[in-house]
Parts: structure tokens; sequence; C-alpha cells
């Protein structure tokens, strides 16, 4: 640390913050005005308050590269969609009024005689994250529909702060979409979508922009000849029209064989990410002279504390190769996908202080890419060297911490065996000795485990939790709300029943509070989709299941009807990839040490009796990694660990899973090796198109797809189901189909849960006829 330099010549750049404010008032604002509550101009207010105090926090603690554009109402890509008027035909009727033709595209439009199903949503990459995916078709047209973009800069600029706005690259924009039509490939329509990114990079130009950052991720994945032509044609082309100064960015991943097509392009920076491509590091050797690199340094998608001294050994390491003012210091992605601000966590009973001393959330990163910048520029200052020291002193701590090696996990591990990742019998076998015990009709009808959590649900929690009722009462009203959950079902015809999971407050949150080596935050909120937030638990050690976790209200719900309940658990892949994980060991030895802890309460509810057990796999598909050549150690390990929580039960014992919102036909192998008795699934926003591929697969178990989409308030009417069940059972045996929604009703309320219910089971009753 004792390089010495004018302190303007080394910037530090972020690549995009959380939008939905550390309190969540974006998600408030958005429901309240879903709901008719507010106006738009309330949610206009809202949402501009929270732009400007990212823009100022950010400027306060040093930051050089501000980001703009990468706010959203509901999701970034849809943004670009609306942008450069990709418009699917059937929301024209609704162009006059952009709010409600962005939210209907989101989540469909049933008002005034309009009725409209919502955008496919999917993954982002390899996160948790949901995008809206981009519609195309042959004849597709594009134009400059939206100035959303110029609009945020220009606000940003009024106080003052000249931002980076952040665009979806056109290549990226078209890969993320889909062809609604066959006879051409979506990366056709790149010349047509050029002149749009054109005009929109001029319009930036004209407000007064210097940098773009524009966004290219499937540069780090595997691209074919088209691809790679398509990037060679589109930057060329915006290099030929004029334009501000453009960061082309990478991230998830590492460029790997992309490297030279990449550097080849005509930009002025290239940004990498080396959290996840580490090895990249070597681009050094043959980095143009004419670009800057932006050093992906500090994790985006981790809370845990950043080395600095390793991070510091790159950016010198870049520095001494390619001068100061060719580097920028940087995160790896966005701080889109951690928490606001870990000063918030101020409860010791929910995240004691031995651990949290070695977190960091959007706010301290921000504050270690500025120190980083700091001591890459041997700025030596008092504060900066006792941040430096101290960053040290908790690294070093972390990995001798007590806490969180466990001799008698680790010793199980070791002590797993391979019949232990096996049923007793195949399938055939196990079907006949389920169907004497369940005696089920013919397409079969259930829901995926959680039923709507009221207003009052929630409110009987938070009471629970601040101790204005007393445990007795609080249990008291979840057996009630229990109660008349089972009752309904029972009225409405479904044939195996939930219990409706009032107790529990999110999926894997309430599975990792009672597993030991999980932590948990009071405002750690991350978005997943639009006004859908999450609070991933922490795992910061070696997992371990002291007691039963679920078995006590599977068996008083059971204990309310003489149909089949099911037992409902969230699997180890998606526990693991919706927790925030511990990065000193493989995922997959993570994963097994959770897998262990969920089989063990498989066995617990076999022995209480219930019949039908579902385990949850929802993350499967988005755990895959990026590129193909490591898709099979990873699925060896993800499904041998789901084989190893099912497998410890009796043939008779019927075993579930869900997956939804994820393409997974190209994994569909694996997924049948899961051996899963019944797979439930998401299909209805693709029209079962995910169904496709059981025309080339004989998928040898039981399938539900998925027959309306619960993330729209839409009720899809009978006719509507019966159609896509007529449409799936032209691939699937009419004994092996099941009836259900896409996913869980948890976020729905009452009345469109019970009106979209009542006609799937009216759907699966004239079908039996």
């Amino acid at each position: 640390m004792t390089i010495k330099l004018n302190k303007k010549e080394l910037l530090s750049n972020i690549l995009g913050y959380p939008r939905i404010g550390k309190d969540r008032e974006l998600k408030r604002a958005l429901e309240a005005y879903w709901a008719g509550r507010t106006t738009r101009e309330e949610i206009a207010a809202t949402a501009r308050q929270l732009r400007q105090e990212n823009w100022t926090l950010m400027r306060e603690a040093g930051i050089d590269l501000i980001p703009s554009n990468d706010f959203s109402y509901y999701d970034t890509v849809l943004d670009q969609a609306l942008a450069v008027g990709a418009i699917p035909a059937r929301y024209h009727a609704l162009r006059d009024d952009k709010l409600n033709l962005y939210f209907a595209m989101a989540h469909g439009y049933q008002k005034d005689g309009e009725d409209v199903i919502a955008m496919e949503m999917t993954k982002w990459f390899d996160t948790n994250y949901h995008y809206i995916v981009p519609e195309f078709t042959r004849d597709q047209t594009f134009s400059y529909f939206d100035t959303k973009a110029v609009d945020e800069f220009n606000e940003a600029k009024a106080l003052g702060i000249i931002t980076k706005p952040v665009l979806i690259g056109p290549v990226s924009f078209l890969l993320l979409g889909k062809e609604k039509e066959e006879g051409f490939h979506r990366l056709d329509l790149l010349d047509r979508l050029l002149p749009v990114y054109a005009r929109q990079l001029a319009e930036l130009q004209k407000a007064g922009t210097q940098w773009v950052q524009i966004d290219e991720p499937f540069l780090v994945t595997d691209l074919d000849n088209r691809a790679r032509e398509a990037f060679r044609r589109a930057y060329d082309y915006l290099a030929a029209n004029s334009h501000p100064r453009l960061i082309l960015t990478t991230y998830f991943g590492a460029l790997g064989d992309n490297e030279d097509l990449a550097l080849s392009l005509p930009v002025d920076a290239i940004h990498i990410d080396l959290v996840r491509g580490p090895e990249q590091i070597n681009i050094l050797k043959k980095f143009p002279k004419d670009k800057i690199l932006s050093l992906g340094l500090i994790d985006g998608r981790n809370i845990w504390k950043n080395d600095l001294e390793s991070s510091h050994q790159l950016a010198h390491q870049a520095i001494c190769q390619l001068g100061y003012e060719h580097v920028f210091v940087a995160t790896s992605c966005s701080l889109l996908h951690v928490p606001y601000d870990l000063e918030q966590e101020d409860d010791e009973q929910v995240l004691p202080q031995s651990i949290k001393r070695f977190l960091a959330f959007a706010k301290q990163k921000v504050e270690e890419v500025e120190l980083l910048k700091g001591i890459s520029k041997g700025i030596e200052t008092d504060a900066c060297l006792k941040a430096f020291v101290a960053n040290k002193r908790d690294i070093a701590a972390r990995q001798k911490s007590e806490e969180i090696h466990d001799l008698k996990v680790k010793e199980r591990l070791q002590q797993i065996k391979a019949e232990d990742y096996n049923r007793h019998s195949d399938y055939a076998h196990r079907s006949k000795l389920q169907h004497d015990r369940l005696h089920l009709p013919l397409f079969p009808t259930t829901t995926i485990g959680s039923f709507p959590q009221t207003k009052e649900v929630r409110s009987w929690r938070a009471a629970y939790r601040k101790g204005k009722i007393s445990k007795a009462e609080y249990i008291r009203l979840l057996q009630e709300e229990t109660k008349r959950c089972v009752k309904w079902q029972e009225e409405a015809g479904i044939d195996v029943l939930v219990h409706g999971e009032f107790e529990r407050n999110d999926m894997v949150e309430y599975f990792g509070e009672k597993l030991k080596g999980f932590t948990f935050t009071r405002k750690g909120w991350v978005q997943s989709y639009g006004s859908r937030c999450v609070k991933p638990p922490i795992i910061y050690g070696d997992v371990s299941r002291p007691k039963a976790m679920t078995v006590e209200w599977s068996r008083y719900a059971q204990s309310l009807t003489k149909r089949p309940m099911k037992g409902m658990l969230t699997g180890p892949v998606t526990i693991l990839e919706w927790s925030f994980v511990r990065n000193d060991q493989p995922l997959s030895e993570t994963c097994r040490q959770i897998a262990l802890a969920i089989r063990d309460e498989v066995v617990d509810l076999e022995r209480a009796s219930i019949g039908v057990i579902q385990i949850d796999e929802p993350a499967i598909r988005e755990g895959l990694p990026l590129r193909h050549a490591e898709w099979d150690g990873y699925l060896q390990w993800a499904v041998d660990c789901f084989r190893l929580t099912a497998s410890g039960v009796k043939d008779e014992t019927q075993i579930h899973t869900h997956m939804c919102y994820s393409e997974f036909n190209d994994i569909i192998e694996q997924i049948a090796r899961m051996d899963a008795d019944v797979i439930t699934i998401e299909c209805s926003r693709s029209q079962m198109e995910l169904l496709d591929v059981f025309r080339q697969f004989r998928y040898p178990n039981e399938i539900g797809p998925g027959v309306y989409d619960i993330h729209s308030a839409r009720v899809p009417s009978v006719g509507e189901m019966v159609a896509l069940l007529r449409k799936a059972a032209t691939l699937i045996p009419k004994e092996r189909l099941w009836v259900n929604p896409d996913c869980g009703l948890k976020t729905r309320a009452w009345p469109e849960t019970k009106a979209a219910l009542t006609n799937m089971v009216a759907a699966a009753k004239t079908l039996r006829s």
C-alpha cells in the first residue's frame, strides 16, 4: 500500500443498487396502488424518493460511477421491453396508458372488459430474481416508446449528480426473450432493434451522459456462432453512431472462450466478475491499451465481508499492468441481490454480533468499494488504515470461529452409503401401493402448499413476536385458520389437501429458524420479483436438525380430515439456493448437510402417518452453472441430495416435488432421476409449452402441470383450464396426470383463490366425465 497518485485517476463503479427501499417502501406503495388505495402520483413520489436516497448515499460515499435506470417498478428487462416498444399485440389496447400497460405486461389485466394474461416470468440466470420474458414474433417491430432511462438521468442531474445509466444490451435483450411463433430466430430481429438502441444512446448523450453501462451477461455463457456474430454486428453498428462511452458489463461468471470476442468489441471499458471468475485476472496479459478494465471485486451476490487484502492484490496487479487511468474498482454485479443496510440489524437475538461482524450489505459494500479504491491509491489515512486492519482481523476470525464447525455433522456426512440415495423399489411397484392406500380419482386435484396469508394472519405473527399475545393464543388462532382452510378444501372437492402453512413466514426462512447453522435478519429483504420480497436466511456454519420441524402441524391437519394431507417441506437445494450461503466450503457439502436434516423430517412425518410428503425443489434449475461443461457435476450432487431426503420412507408413502418458473427441458433426464412419485410444475404462463419436452422424453412418473398462474389476480375460466389439461393429456397418460395451480397461494387473496380453485376442480371433473 505504498502507491501514491492523484485522487482523480482511479474510479469506483457500482453496477446497480437495491430499489425496494430499506423498509420495503416500494413494495407497500405498489401493493397499495394495485389495491386502489393510492394514486399513481403517490407511487411516483415514493419511487423518486428511493432513487434520490440511493444516489445521495453513493455520492456521499465517494463513488464515481453511480448507476441510474437500475430502478424499476417491477423488472428492468420489462423496462427495456417498454423502452424499445416490444409490446405483445394483446396489450395494444392499453398502449395509451403506459403505467397500466406496464403492470398488465407484468402480472396480467382483468378489468373494464379487458382480460389479458401476463407475460412469462423466469429466473434471471442462476439467481432467485425473476425477470419478465420478452415476446417476439416474426414480423416484430421496435420503436423508441419509453424515455425512462433519460428521465431518470435528468432527475439525478437536477440534484447535481451525473449518473451512469444502465441498459440491458441489445444481444442479451433478444436472447432473454422467446419466439412466440415458428420460422425465425429472435436474433434475426437484431437489425430492426439496433436503430432503437442507437436512438436511446443518442438521447442519453444529448442529456449529458458521459458513461453508459450496457449489460451483456450472455458473454459468460456458451454462445454459438450466430450469437457471436450478433455481438460483433451490434457493437459495430453502435460504434458507427454517436453515443456516450460504453462499459460492456459481464457478470455471474467468466468470459472464458468469449474473452477474445469481448476484447474485440468497440467499447470504451469492459467489466469482469472476479468473484465468480477469479481466473479472469489473466485477461491482463492481452487487455487492449485503449480500454478501461472494470474489476468486479466486491461480491454483489452474497453478504460476506470482502477480503480487502486479497482484492487489493488483484487491483494492484491490474494497476501495475494497465495504469491507474485504465482501471475501475467495482462490485461484481448489481447489489440488487443483497439487503440494504447492515446497520439496521440491531437485534442480537436475531443476528448475533459474533456473526454480524463477518457481514456486509449493500451500503457496506459501497463503502468497501470506496475503501478498496483508497487502498489501491495508497491513501494511507488513519481511517483507511484502521478499516483495512479491522477487515483483516475479521477475515481471520471467521476462519477460526468455533461456531461454524460441528464435528458430529461432518462425521455423519462421511457415513452416508450408496443405498441411502435410493428408494426401496422402483416407481412402478411403489405407485400400485400408493394408489391402493390413497384411493384417488383420475386427474386428482391438489394445491402446491400455502394458502393466503391474510393481513390477520400476519398481524397474529407480529403480535406474538412482540409479546402482545401468548404462544398458546397464537397457536389457537393458527389452528382455527388451518381448520377453516381444511374445511374449505373438502367442500371444494380437492382430493389431496394441504394445511395452508399459516404458521410459516417463508418457505426457506421457516426451516432455517429450526435448523442449527442458520442465522437471520430483521430487515434483510431482497427483491424476488415485482413487490415480492424475501428475507434469505444466512447459512454460516454446519447444518443439523435439533428436533422435528413440521410434524406437529401436519399431524393436527390430518386429524381434521379423512382425505390425504400432504406434509410440506422445502428441499435441500432450494434451501441452499435461497439462502446466503457460507463461502468457506463447497456448496455440495453444505447441501448434503441440509439433505440429511430434511431426510430426518421426512422419516418423522411418515411415522406420524402422513402418507403424502412434498419436498419442494423449485430452485434446482436455477442452480445450474451457466456453462454446460459444469452441469454434470452440479446435477450429480443436487439430484443426489434430493434422493437422500426422500429415500428413507416406505414404498407406500408418496413423495411429491414442485418446480416453478424454470425451463428444465434440457435437464429432463436428471429431473426424472430425482424419482419423485409426483412432480408439479409451472406451465400456465407458457401455455403448456414447457411440456413439449415430453414429445421426445417419456417421463416415467406422475406429473401435475400447473393450470393457472397464481402470480396474477385474474381468475381463469373452467374452459381455459380444460383446454390446458387436454393439451397436457396429449403428452402425459391420463392415469399419471394431476391437476394443480402453478405455485403456492400465499400471496393471493381468498376470494380469487376460492374462485380459481373452484374452477380448477370443475375442470378436473369435466375431464373425468
